[in-house]
């Protein structure tokens, strides 16, 4: 904060002072009488405070605090997390007491038209992240989460009084998972306000959230759904949202009041704001143009469509398989646990990763997490499947914790929230579509072995596709840098041009003025 009050003052200093007072002895006398305080002079000052001298604002945002306030942001950050996809995550203990509440044994195909409920809802939550990136531009973190958390408590307090599975597709499925999805993604993009250096180690806390929900809630809404029933549930689950609605007004937009801070309110400052911030397009299709980010774009949803399937079929698979069992929801717990330890650990590792070799860890996790999806069905023993759960959350936790800091890596700080957005938008697609292929096949297969099987096959893929990014990255900066020395050489071949020039007519001033 000191350093943002210092730098108009220095650039002050240096534009506004010397014109005044006469020039220093051994200084280069100007050009001609009176040009500093021309016109043309003064527009010349002008460009080149657009083009951002020394001691004035940079392009980019001001420095992030790290810490302050931005601790406060942090952990209503993780509560968003927590709430919003701990009750996602938990679904597959909403999924048995929907099967319970709605189904009939005349309906061969319930376990198919039940999985839509939670595939549709964790899909919309993605599905509306690339319009929920364009009001983030537009109207801030603060409101987009504030307003999506109040239509996501309205959507789930109506999912409490239905009366069959379809009308839930709208309710639970579409309302209460776009508000969601408005609450969710200012909570990524505000990180990166507050925090750049901690940023992985931030990230790996805020997404630990959504793991000690994932742990907790399957055993709260098992006792809830015992004592209660299922619509009651839901609206014990209405106080998270409300929780979350007041959580949203702690995003308070630090770049903007530091700018506002800076630039005093004169004129000059509409000029530093429409250079160094301008309107961003509705959908900044150009990030397309970065051909890492573009790739990453399609293998992360490419490694994708398996990877909901065991979190929806896992607990009627484990009631299916193990029916002698009791506490079945403790797989649930086992992932949510050992996924929080992952967001931690690896968000923390992230940080002594450089750049976009980051990406090799998200490699890594989608081999584990593929090569644990197929091991689920050849499980016999319980202890077995526990132990394949365990791993599978470690990784998953290791996935989810970096995704942020990679964005901000590929793109930077200036279009990361619409290539968070574009991202989550496309991972909907897969992740809506996968688990009501699972739950057909085990209507028509009679069990889950195949689905499960055949789950594991798109995170290997999306992986090997994945480690194609910092090949790419790097060979793009190359290029960059190449061309950048390029210019750089012929400017400075120019500037000694000029100054030569110049010399010469002071030169030929003096020689004149002598005789």
């Amino acid at each position: 904060m000191v350093l943002s009050q210092e730098e108009p003052d220095s650039s002050r200093g240096a534009g506004e002072e010397q014109p005044l007072g006469p020039a220093p002895t051994g200084a280069p006398p100007p050009p001609g009488p009176g040009t500093s305080d021309s016109p043309e002079a003064a527009v010349e000052k002008v460009e080149v405070e657009l083009a951002g001298p020394a001691g004035v604002q940079p392009r980019e945002s001001p420095d992030p605090p790290e810490g302050g306030w931005g601790w406060l942001v942090m952990l209503a950050a993780m509560w968003c997390n927590g709430s919003v996809f701990g009750i996602q995550n938990a679904c597959g203990v909403l999924f048995v007491s929907m099967l319970k509440t709605f189904g009939s044994k005349d309906d061969d195909k319930m376990v198919f038209k039940t999985a839509w409920v939670g595939s549709l809802s964790m899909g919309m939550i993605f599905f509306c992240c690339p319009i929920v990136s364009v009001f983030t531009d537009i109207f801030g973190c603060r409101k987009t989460a504030v307003v999506g958390a109040a239509v996501g408590f309205v959507g789930l307090m109506s999912s409490s009084f239905v009366s069959s599975i379809e009308p839930l597709y709208l309710t639970y499925g579409i309302i209460f998972a776009c508000g969601c999805s408005f609450a969710y993604q200012p909570s990524l993009v505000i990180l990166g306000h507050y925090f750049k250096k901690r940023l992985g180690l931030v990230n790996g806390i805020v997404t630990a959230g959504s793991s000690v929900f994932t742990v907790l809630l399957p055993l709260l809404l098992r006792v809830l759904i015992d004592s209660v029933g299922l619509f009651y549930t839901l609206r014990v689950l209405c106080i998270f949202m409300f929780v979350l609605f007041l959580a949203g007004f702690t995003y308070r937009p630090l770049g903007s009041s530091t700018k506002d801070k800076e630039s005093g309110g004169s004129r000059s400052s509409l000029f530093s704001r429409r250079k160094f911030s301008p309107p961003k397009k509705i959908f900044n299709f150009a990030i397309f143009k970065v051909t890492a980010y573009a790739v990453w774009a399609v293998g992360i949803p490419l490694a994708l469509f398996g990877y909901f399937v065991p979190y929806v079929h896992l607990m009627k698979h484990v009631n299916e398989r193990f029916q002698d069992k009791k506490n079945k929801e403790i797989v649930l717990t086992c992932i949510g646990i050992t996924s929080g330890v992952g967001r931690l650990l690896f968000g923390r590792i992230a940080d002594y990763v450089p750049g976009v070799k980051k990406v090799y860890l998200q490699v890594l996790s989608f081999f584990f997490i593929g090569l644990m999806s197929m091991m689920i069905p050849l499980c016999s023993v319980f202890g077995a499947l526990i132990a394949v759960c365990l791993i599978m959350g470690l990784f998953d936790g290791c996935f989810i914790s970096i995704m942020a800091p990679i964005a901000f890596e590929l793109v930077g700080a200036q279009d990361v929230s619409q290539a968070i957005g574009f991202l989550l938008g496309f991972m909907s697609i897969p992740m809506t579509v996968g688990p009501p292929i699972a739950g057909l096949l085990r209507d028509k297969l009679g069990s889950y072995d195949m689905a499960f099987y055949l789950a594991g096959v798109p995170p290997l893929i999306g992986g090997a596709v994945l480690c194609f990014i910092p090949w790419i990255h790097n060979k793009k900066q190359r290029e960059v840098n190449k061309t950048t020395g390029k210019e750089k050489m012929e400017k400075m071949l120019e500037n000694q041009n000029s100054l030569l020039s110049s010399s010469s007519g002071i030169f030929k001033k003096e020689s004149d003025s002598i005789i």
